[in-house]
């Protein structure tokens, strides 16, 4: 005798668990509900999947980058600065000078003495302004060592030293030269990295280390018992340079020559005066730029590697569905029914029996169409009565205007090309 489920319908078909015996055993458990399709649409954990190696690889670069900015809080110096141990400071000649006795104050301020046997060495004496030029002018310093100076530089502190060119600023390379001068410091060193501004010697000074027209050294007397000497750059006093070639004995020679140095730090707050003009672009873009323009590059090659297509053999492959050419036809001409775009359709159904008929009598085709004049007369001399201006006008005349047209002008081209292979 079957029971019946209370609250079934009759459409429901109950299962084994239902079919169990109230506080009998259970049955065996039915069978895992059918799963319907999944939607294609990308869910949370699909996500997660897919963008997890980008994540992990930006929190990666996250924290590599803050662990980089916390390590480099050391203070950073300017080029040839002596208190900087970087390949661009120059801690390196002043560590020699002190191991030869030599006295080395850094400061800030100009020294105010007058008629001290000392040198003091100004690396951007474009950066003091016209009473701080006067007065170091005016201290009375044994030697005075600068570095690049400008034009208002050379005026106030050695006026018989100008540019090698009076257009402006001539520059040379630094490399290793030869002096070719008897300055005694020149001389002893021998062949030492020199370049940058080029000078002329004046009628009293001497130049060393030619390059061109001009000197990257240059030493003029200044007054009594006083001289200057002029560097077109201070690249050889760096501490990656000092070692090389003559460039150690040249700085020890110019700058540890009286028992005193002192060094004066320049104010890189104040504006470089009108007509200096020897900085170059990359002066003012920061060391850390460079490494980080280098990596970047980097990146983007492995990325690019990485994500590369590897283009191998060419494999044929099933299309998920065949489209039939009357199913893709219709389609076409009902998309030509909903714009109502009757004279693009007359022109397709014109130009396909112009090409159909053409091959068949013999009428070439030229860039991709037979000659209109030539296809009509072909077409003339095959009908038995041919009305020329009729198959003009329906092969190439106007466009139609409604359905009922475009109809009528498919059934002329049928019977026209009917007539035509069959006379």
């Amino acid at each position: 005798m079957t029971s019946t489920v209370p609250g079934a319908t009759p459409d429901t078909v109950p299962g084994p668990q239902d079919a169990a015996a109230p506080g009998g055993p259970p049955g065996p458990p039915g069978p895992p509900p059918r799963v319907s399709p999944s939607s294609l649409a990308p869910t949370g954990r699909s996500l997660w999947h897919r963008s997890r190696w980008y994540l992990l690889t930006a929190a990666v670069v996250l924290l590599s980058a803050a662990l980089l900015a916390g390590l480099n809080q050391d203070r950073r110096y300017p080029p040839l600065d002596p208190r900087s141990y970087d390949p661009s400071g120059s801690h390196a000649v002043i560590a020699l000078l002190q191991r030869e006795g030599l006295r080395v104050d850094v400061t800030t301020d100009l020294p105010a003495r007058t008629g001290g046997n000392d040198t003091v060495v100004v690396p951007e004496p474009d950066l003091l302004g016209h009473d701080q030029l006067r007065a170091l002018a005016a201290a009375g310093h044994t030697r005075l060592v600068l570095v690049a100076p400008g034009p208002d530089a050379l005026a106030a502190l050695v006026p018989g030293v100008r540019f090698a060119e009076e257009t402006g600023p001539a520059y040379a390379s630094v490399r290793s030269t030869d002096p070719k001068c008897g300055l005694a410091e020149a001389v002893r060193a021998g062949s030492a990295h020199l370049g940058g501004v080029l000078y002329t010697a004046g009628s009293r000074g001497e130049g060393c280390y030619p390059r061109g027209t001009g000197y990257p050294l240059v030493t003029a007397p200044t007054g009594k018992g006083t001289e200057a000497v002029v560097l077109g750059s201070g690249d050889f006093l760096r501490n990656e340079l000092v070692k090389k070639d003559g460039n150690a004995s040249l700085a020890l020679g110019l700058l540890g020559s009286r028992p005193t140095l002192t060094w004066v730090l320049p104010d890189y707050s104040a504006p470089l005066a009108e007509g200096s003009g020897h900085h170059q672009v990359t002066d003012f873009v920061p060391d850390g730029w460079r490494w980080a323009a280098y990596q970047l590059a980097a990146a983007v090659l492995l990325t690019a590697f990485w994500r590369a297509r590897r283009l191998g053999p060419v494999i044929s492959e099933n299309l998920p569905v065949v489209v039939r050419a009357a199913e893709t036809t219709e389609g076409r001409a009902r998309l030509y029914r909903r714009a109502k775009a009757h004279g693009r359709a007359a022109d397709a159904l014109r130009r396909a029996t112009a090409h159909r008929l053409a091959p068949a009598l013999g009428v070439p085709l030229h860039a991709g169409a037979p000659d209109p004049t030539a296809l009509c007369a072909a077409i003339a001399d095959r009908l038995p009565e041919p009305p020329a201006g009729d198959v003009r006008a329906l092969l190439y005349g106007p466009p139609p205007t409604d359905d009922a047209a475009l109809l009528r002008l498919a059934d002329d081209l049928d019977a026209l090309e009917r007539q035509v292979r069959k006379p």
